[in-house]
């Protein structure tokens, strides 16, 4: 078997264990109003747990490697009063306030991140990675020394193996 075929079912096999594990979460099918300790045993330990004003949010996250992040937000009684899928552009730009939100607001909102530095930017960049349609993407969230989301960028996300990576880095 010659290697770059090997590798190629590799990919592919985990490629199809993160699809089939995103698809086995399914917490969209929590209905409102179910417990706590109900969403737990179906769905898992969450990834982070956040106080919120109203309630408690249950964040079950894919990241920095699978492209969702899950919020589960629960009332004071404990109980799913609402469910959101965050990594989704339309969500990222109508809800990240620049100038505004904060390293905990995007925790909070997007749990954690791939967390670099680059040289033209001095402070962090977070980054989340989601799917556009079927096209891989990712989100840099540029927070500076304060810790305040100064800037908002959209990026392809090559995907290893790729033919486009592969001709343009051999």
């Amino acid at each position: 078997m010659n290697m770059s075929f090997t590798t190629s079912l590799r990919g592919l096999f985990a490629v199809s264990v993160l699809a089939l594990a995103g698809c086995s979460l399914m917490p969209e099918q929590v209905a409102t109003g179910t417990p706590r300790p109900e969403i737990e045993a179906r769905l898992g330990r969450p990834t982070l747990i956040h106080a919120l004003p109203s309630g408690t949010r249950l964040q079950y996250s894919g990241q920095p490697s699978g492209p969702w992040v899950h919020n589960l937000d629960l009332g004071p009684d404990g109980r799913l009063v609402r469910y959101e899928q965050v990594m989704d552009a339309g969500w990222l730009l109508r809800h990240i306030e620049i100038g505004r939100w904060t390293r905990e607001d995007v925790l909070r909102g997007l749990g954690p991140a791939m967390v670099e530095r680059v040289a033209r930017f001095d402070g962090e960049v977070w980054s989340y990675r989601f799917l556009e349609a079927t096209r891989p993407r990712l989100v840099h969230v540029h927070l500076d020394p304060a810790g305040v989301v100064r800037q908002l960028m959209f990026s392809d996300d090559q995907v290893l193996g790729d033919p486009v990576d592969a001709v343009s880095h051999p």
